[in-house]
């Protein structure tokens, strides 16, 4: 058996291998595990409580359980989401109980992807946690304030994993080209510095991804006449072409809200670096251009109008030439939108005259407003007393537009800013007309 365990830990990829077993060797998440912190501690101790440990892949979320797992007194069970159902859950359960009654021996329950967990499934195991039955660990990619049932993470202390820093990185690829035992140290192997922080860089933030790389630069590079593997840039080039760009649902409205406020924010070189970060990560570019449709009126308006007119150029631009190309043109409604002056006084606008069209009081429409297309429509009196604003000076006159009881309300109030001044300067002439 031992034999069989060694050969499939051979076999088994490089960043599986290198997973480290202790605290003590693992790398990162200094602000969950370092020294002191509670989750130390509370590890070292052996009285963990349930957990859910999210963040990126790559970050330590299932090693940090398996040293758990090594360093606890109690059972320790993993499972994943996608494959254990209802049943399944329960007989661990029952399992877990009768060590607990039989020996005293508590048990921790690790669910990977626990966030695929549907409500039935969480149900399912809410009384055992209560009980004390079982100890939960929850790892997830997703935050599960937004993806897990309420009823679950009431129940868990949450902690947040980030993407490792390059040092992080650079460590993680050191320790496994060095270690003889799980890694690469039997060989001998030069890595380029550039070729070595290319895979650093690249990886952004993933151990899994840095270390499946240089596995890979590795195996498939033959060694030169001394036995000695040269790792090159353009190697490693070939061994990671993509920097891996997060994109779940979390971080999805993260970038998009950092870009709807770079707009804003006036800030065209943030919106146009949020722009193409979510294009990167695979975002369909229609969301984009719908987004700067509403900021064109929402936060632009009638202080500099055109911009309604470059968002929405730029949709159509999308729709009839396709990315890449579009990317221009949709880059110079980003730009022109941010670069324009401000006013949310469109936005103040509608939303007054909403509130006002649910609560006022509904007397009708003024007689002198009112249709006269249709047969009749006058021995009703409708239209009577209307002034054709066409047949008097400045193609103005004033009479009353409002219901009786809106009767010297202002919805609209134009800024100060670009064309609004003008705006705002007839409009106060208007209304200065007895």
């Amino acid at each position: 058996m031992e034999l069989f365990d060694t050969n499939m830990q051979k076999g088994a990829p490089l960043a599986d291998r290198m997973r480290p077993n202790t605290l003590d060797n693992f790398f990162g998440q200094e602000h969950v595990v370092g020294k002191k912190t509670l989750l130390r501690r509370a590890i070292e101790a052996d009285k963990l409580s349930s957990s859910i440990f999210f963040g990126p892949p790559g970050t330590g979320k299932t090693t940090l359980a398996q040293i758990i797992a090594e360093t606890t007194q109690s059972d320790f069970v993993k499972v994943n989401a996608v494959t254990t159902g209802v049943k399944e859950v329960r007989e661990l359960i029952a399992a877990a109980e009768s060590r607990l009654k039989m020996t005293g021996t508590s048990t921790y329950l690790l669910l990977d992807e626990c966030h695929r967990w549907s409500k039935s499934q969480s149900d399912s195991i809410l009384p055992a946690i209560e009980k004390g039955v079982i100890k939960f660990i929850g790892s997830t990619t997703e935050n599960p304030l937004i993806a897990m049932t309420p009823a679950i993470v009431s129940r868990c202390r949450i902690f947040q994993f980030r993407p490792l820093t390059r040092e992080d990185v650079k460590k993680v690829i050191l320790r496994a080209l060095t270690d003889e035992e799980r890694g690469f140290g039997y060989m001998k192997i030069k890595v380029e510095e550039d070729a070595l922080m290319h895979i650093v860089d690249t990886a952004n933030g993933d151990a899994r991804a840095a270390l499946n790389a240089i596995e890979l630069a590795v195996l498939t590079t033959a060694p030169n006449e001394e036995g000695i593997t040269h790792i090159t840039l353009d190697i490693a080039e070939e061994s990671i072409q993509k920097r891996a760009v997060r994109c779940d649902e979390e971080e999805y409205y993260n970038m998009l809200s950092a870009f709807c406020k770079s707009l804003r924010g006036s800030d065209s070189d943030a919106a146009l670096f949020w722009f193409a970060r979510m294009v990167y990560a695979g975002v369909d570019p229609r969301i984009i251009c719908r987004r700067m449709i509403a900021h064109a009126s929402e936060d632009v308006g009638m202080a500099n109008p055109g911009a309604l007119q470059q968002a929405v150029a730029a949709m159509q631009a999308l729709e009839f030439n396709g990315m890449p190309e579009a990317r221009l043109n949709i880059a110079q409604a980003i730009i022109f939108i941010c670069e324009s002056p401000k006013s949310n006084s469109v936005c103040m606008a509608v939303d007054a005259a909403f509130v006002a069209a649910e609560k006022s009081y509904q007397s009708g429409v003024p007689v002198h407003l009112r249709d006269t297309h249709y047969a009749g429509a006058d021995s009703l009196g409708n239209g009577k007393g209307y002034l054709y604003p066409h047949d008097f000076p400045g193609h103005f006159t004033k009479q009353q537009y409002m219901p009786d009881e809106l009767l010297g309300v202002h919805f609209y109030e134009p800024s100060e800013q670009g064309n609004e001044k003008r705006i705002k300067e007839a409009i106060e002439k208007r209304r200065s007309i007895d």
